[in-house]
This record gives structure tokens, C-alpha cells and sequence, in this order.
């Protein structure tokens, strides 16, 4: 049985070593004093193969024009909160970004009366609160239907920098991250 595995494992490395130097390129002899250089033949020129073609892949979706407004969101935005930012999710969707200065409990408590529901604390600390939009499909969504609230003042923190230069305040308490719920998808009971 040793005998065996040696052999199984001895005669393919074996067989393999020996394929490699057949198949590496002869080195040039070094040319001595005296002697022309020997001639070598160029190896003949081939057409360069295409690389394969990538599939297709689905073009990001494309951002709202301007500022997104509750109907386009299909939800409501925190009064103060001003528009950060947007960016593709993958499978044509988007989060988009809010700041605000209102303290965390305040943004929770408005979108607790707002969507009619309670949410859930998904994170103790740093404090985040989810709410749910619809049902996440994971066939044809990358996140799901939701509104995100995060403290950003949690833990001594300054808070979330605002990214317009000059702009106020000049860090946000609080970030709301709106994912909408996709066209003809069904909301959450």
C-alpha cells in the first residue's frame, strides 16, 4: 500500500518534470573570442489572440436629476435633513445620503409617527435604527427597501463631515440613508 501512494504520487510530479524542459526555449550560446555570433531564428510572429469578451454587465442606474423629493423616494425625508449624496447599490438601485443636525432619538422618533411603525435597533453602539420599506428580493435587489438612521455623535464623535466645502453645519449628527423601494415592488405590510 506505501509502495502504492508512492508511486501515485511520485510518477506524476516525475512525468511533469520531466515535460518542462522540453518545453522551455534553448538559451543562445555565449559567443567566444573569435568566433561569429551564432545566428538564432526569431521565434515567428503571431497574430495576437483577443482576450474573450466580458459579458455584459448591467449599466449602473442612473441618478434622479437634482435633489430627490419624497415622490421620488416614495418616502418621507426628515424635514431639516439636507441631501448629501447618491450612489448606485447594483441591480438598479440606489441609496441616497441626508444629513442632519437634529439628535438621533429626534430623526427616529419622526420616521417611527411618519411610517407607522416601530423599526428595529439594529446596533446598541454606535446607534443604528432600520426601517423597512418593502420585502427584500434577493434574485433582483442588492439591499434592501429601507430607511437607515446612524448616530454620528455616538462615542464622543464630531459627527459625519459634511462633504460640500463651507457648507452648514459643518458636521451632521445624524445620517438618514434612503434605499427606495423599486418600481413595482410590493411595500411591506
Amino acid at each position: 500500500m506505501r509502495h502504492m501512494l508512492r508511486n501515485i504520487l511520485v510518477w506524476p510530479l516525475l512525468a511533469f518534470g520531466l515535460s518542462v524542459p522540453m518545453r522551455a526555449q534553448v538559451p543562445a550560446p555565449f559567443p567566444r573570442p573569435g568566433q561569429a555570433a551564432p545566428r538564432v531564428q526569431p521565434p515567428p510572429v503571431t497574430a495576437p489572440q483577443q482576450p474573450p469578451a466580458a459579458p455584459p454587465v448591467a449599466a449602473p442606474a442612473p441618478g434622479p436629476e437634482g435633489d430627490p423629493t419624497e415622490g421620488t423616494l416614495g418616502t418621507a425625508i426628515y424635514p431639516s435633513a439636507q441631501y448629501l449624496e447618491s450612489y448606485d447599490a447594483g441591480r438598479g438601485q440606489r441609496y441616497y445620503l441626508f444629513g442632519s443636525d437634529a439628535d438621533f432619538a429626534q430623526v427616529v422618533g419622526f420616521y417611527k409617527s411618519a411610517l407607522k411603525q416601530k423599526g428595529e435597533l439594529i446596533f446598541d453602539e454606535p446607534p443604528v435604527h432600520m426601517f423597512e420599506l418593502g420585502r427584500f428580493r434577493e434574485d433582483t435587489m442588492a439591499f434592501a427597501p429601507s430607511v437607515t438612521v446612524k448616530d454620528y455623535t455616538w462615542g464622543g464623535s464630531q459627527g459625519y463631515l459634511n462633504p460640500k466645502r463651507g457648507g452648514t453645519p459643518a458636521r451632521f449628527r445624524t445620517i438618514i440613508q434612503i434605499v427606495p423601494l423599486p418600481a413595482g415592488a410590493a411595500k411591506s405590510p
